[in-house]
């Protein structure tokens, strides 16, 4: 299995890229999100790949961080969401928005994405919700810190990033979300809050 492929970047396009590895063109499919932070074409590239074998095909999918390849493979986990349209979805909306929208049920913003009905929004959220709440859990640990209402911080902005948005993004949202609120251990009603804001 191929996990991440670095050359020059030999053409490219908003659905896809080629990249050169040692004379080897290897044809990934992207996200617009991808293709925003895609060098200039003749650049130097490294992109995570997402290999997806079937009987009958092998298709490439490249991802240009962690957390938007997460996000890819935790949404092909819901039924009737393939690879082409995880990343059609990713194409549609920003991560945060994605997250968002599934966090606190907005089924009419995850059916304005290209191919995804109220019938697959609806299975979104019903399939992710709770594993992305377990992941906000999971980040809080009340002993690890002294100042506890710091690392609460740090905290919620892991859990945005887990969820694939950007440290700058979620380090925004947290601020802005904590203005005014004890959040002394309450690290998922933060990310809570700061997800609900993004929506707006």
């Amino acid at each position: 299995m191929i996990a991440y492929l670095k050359g020059i970047i030999h053409d490219k396009s908003p659905d896809q890229v080629i990249i050169d590895v040692r004379d080897v063109g290897y044809l990934l499919e992207i996200s617009n999100q991808t293709y925003n932070e895609l060098p200039a074409t003749g650049d130097e590239v490294e992109l995570l790949v997402y290999h997806h074998v079937t009987d009958n095909d092998q298709r490439l999918f490249g991802f240009a961080n962690q957390n938007e390849k997460d996000l890819f493979e935790l949404l092909i986990t819901v039924k009737g969401v393939g690879p082409k349209l995880g990343l059609t979805i990713l194409s549609g909306l920003p991560a945060q928005q994605i997250t968002g929208a599934i966090v606190q049920e907005d089924k009419s913003a995850l059916s304005q994405i290209k191919g995804i009905g109220k019938k697959t929004a609806q299975r979104m959220i019903l399939e992710l919700k709770d594993k992305m709440s377990e992941m906000v859990d999971a980040t809080y640990s009340p002993d690890s810190a002294a100042n506890l209402s710091s690392n609460i911080k740090e905290e919620a902005v892991s859990a945005l990033q887990s969820l694939g948005f950007k440290k700058r993004d979620a380090e925004e949202s947290i601020e802005l979300a904590a203005k005014g609120e004890d959040i002394d251990g309450n690290v998922q009603e933060l990310v809570k809050k700061a997800l609900s804001q993004m929506d707006k």
